[in-house]
């Protein structure tokens, strides 16, 4: 055992574990490797986890956590609940105001995840690229090294609970040969494949495709379906994260753009055609499957000088013209799911 490791647990009665992250749904995925490498190499520690009350979902069936706190808005009423369990230590995998704050009024020992901001905007103002090349979640495990944990490199966890089923129209689709799932929402539009290149897509293949995404996204998954009725199915809006899960975990493959849903398909060893918009690869948060990187695929539109424009996205292109989504070679693309689907 790590000497560090001894001087620290022995200064500390190491018992009941606090991790945060309080968003979004891909970033929640990448801190499952954390969360079982913690459980499963220390079996005694109590794992508990906060995040906002529209992620439970992505954790509330994960074996390895204890009890998860829900944060509805009510700081005071989270704080309470987090004192009342009286942690030993505390594991910060968000590093935001809020984050930092309930750090500072749990009075409990404590490290935290560094974001790389100041990197990320020089690579976005500046197009200088000085981050390093590593992923999002060996830097979630830098974070929680007091704890003397070692990266078992397995990938992501995602786990749906055994009661979920989807609507028959939807388990009937599903029951096709070589169906592939396309993620037509995310939260930032410059994020999206544009509806136009969703339908070139299909156009140049004879795959069989469940639109996922939520309500927002309905409008547009209306706009491809007419085209495409006897190979097309829309699911957006009708499934809960849960039972989009359970779909896409049926599927051959994922298109989607830089989304939680490209975090959960790899989670779930579904294979994943990865198509970057206004985010890069560079930033960290490209598909983790360390061992396996066959499950994914990832294209981008090289060498333009607006790209990245931000670490989150926009609801529309900064520049007006949206080349990174709309100059990509979906030719290239249609081959790629092709050659995986026959393969």
């Amino acid at each position: 055992m790590n000497l560090l490791f001894c001087k620290f647990a022995k200064r500390i009665s190491l018992k009941k574990i606090l991790i945060i992250r309080f968003s979004s749904i891909g970033d929640i995925v990448l801190t499952t490797p954390v969360i079982r490498c913690i459980k499963t190499q220390h079996p005694n520690f109590e794992l508990h986890f906060v995040t906002k009350k529209q992620f439970v979902s992505v954790l509330e069936n994960n074996p390895y956590i204890t009890k998860i706190h829900s944060f509805d808005g009510r700081f005071s009423a989270l704080l309470k609940d987090l004192q009342d369990e009286n942690f030993d230590f505390v594991i910060d995998l968000h590093h935001s105001l809020r984050s930092r704050r309930l750090l500072l009024m749990l009075r409990k020992p404590s490290s935290s995840f560094q974001k790389l901001n100041f990197k990320k905007w020089l690579l976005i103002k500046s197009k200088v690229n000085i981050l390093p090349n590593i992923h999002v979640v060996d830097r979630y495990f830098k974070a929680a090294y007091k704890l003397n944990i070692e990266n078992d490199r397995n990938g992501a966890d995602f786990f749906i609970s055994p009661d979920t089923t989807l609507p028959g129209k939807i388990h009937s689709f599903l029951l096709r040969p070589h169906v592939v799932a396309i993620a037509v929402g995310s939260k930032h539009e410059t994020k999206q494949l544009p509806v136009d290149k969703i339908r070139e897509l299909l156009k140049l293949t004879t795959f069989s495709a469940i639109l996922l995404g939520g309500k927002e996204d309905i409008k547009k998954a209306n706009e491809i379906i007419p085209e495409f009725e006897d190979r097309v199915m829309t699911a957006c809006g009708q499934l809960s994260l849960q039972e989009s899960a359970l779909a896409l975990s049926k599927c051959k493959a994922i298109v989607t753009g830089d989304t939680g849903l490209m975090h959960i398909a790899t989670a779930l060893q579904v294979k994943v055609f990865s198509i970057w918009g206004n985010t890069v690869p560079s930033f960290g948060m490209y598909p983790y499957a360390p061992k396996q990187k066959h499950l994914y695929d990832i294209f981008e539109v090289k060498g333009l000088k607006c790209r990245p424009c931000s670490k989150l996205g926009f609801k529309r292109c900064p520049k007006g013209h949206f080349k990174c989504m709309l100059n990509q070679d979906m030719m290239l693309i249609a081959q790629e799911i092709t050659k995986h689907l026959l393969g």
